[in-house]
């Protein structure tokens, strides 16, 4: 199986699961004409299930969830456009990029107003990794970190939206290509795709222990 037939594309028809009707899906895609993407309209479709009363403790796993969002985005992003990625793995990489793009238009344009700002970031985590952007190896490696540590937060954050059937919809529709994505890594780098039978979740706590190096302020 080569990478690029690993991963896939983000999985289709979220509006199924945020919305009864079919005709949501298409009125949105038509207000929104010529920037209709998937990625928006199925962040418009999400508002739209949500409505205006967006629980708190939802609001907070979401953008919980965004911060992890911007922080892979950027580092794509910034590892795309200072070419440290070789050029036979530029699929992978401008994939993996493509989707977490994706995933920050759908939190954020859910969250609408209520979505955090984007943070600074600092992808040498104060130095420990100066040359991330320089040296692939590094580079990848910070990817398997990210990418692990964003699935184990979505599962650890599952729970809190029990009840929240459109929120937990998507936040399980994202944990999976997430989990693609970390297995994706691993194979570039040469290491096993996966750890075991099931994967631990990781607390909030915990998650942020281990982004917060990547995060100036």
């Amino acid at each position: 199986m080569t990478h690029q037939t690993l991963l896939s594309t983000l999985d289709p028809d979220l509006a199924g699961a945020l919305a009864s009707r079919r005709d949501l899906f298409v009125s949105t895609a038509k207000r929104l004409g010529a920037v209709a993407s998937a990625p928006v309209v199925l962040a418009a479709v999400s508002s739209q299930a949500f409505g205006q009363g967006m629980p708190a403790q939802v609001a907070a796993v979401l953008n919980f969830a965004l911060t992890l969002e911007y922080l892979e985005d950027e580092f794509y992003s910034e590892g795309l456009r200072a070419g440290v990625v070789p050029d036979r793995f530029g699929v992978v990489f401008r994939q993996i990029s493509s989707h977490e793009a994706a995933h920050v238009t759908l939190l954020s344009s859910t969250l609408g107003a209520g979505a955090v700002a984007k943070p600074r970031f600092d992808f040498t985590a104060g130095g420990r990794y100066a040359n991330v952007f320089r040296d692939f190896k590094t580079f990848a490696s910070v990817a398997q970190t990210l990418e692990d540590t964003g699935v184990a937060a979505y599962a650890g954050q599952a729970p809190a939206l029990m009840g929240a059937d459109a929120a937990l919809t998507t936040a399980l529709r994202i944990h999976s290509v997430e989990a693609r994505h970390a297995a994706e890594v691993r194979l570039v780098r040469g290491v096993r795709p996966w750890k075991g039978a099931t994967d631990k979740p990781m607390t909030k706590q915990q998650v942020l222990a281990a982004v917060s190096p990547f995060i100036d302020a």
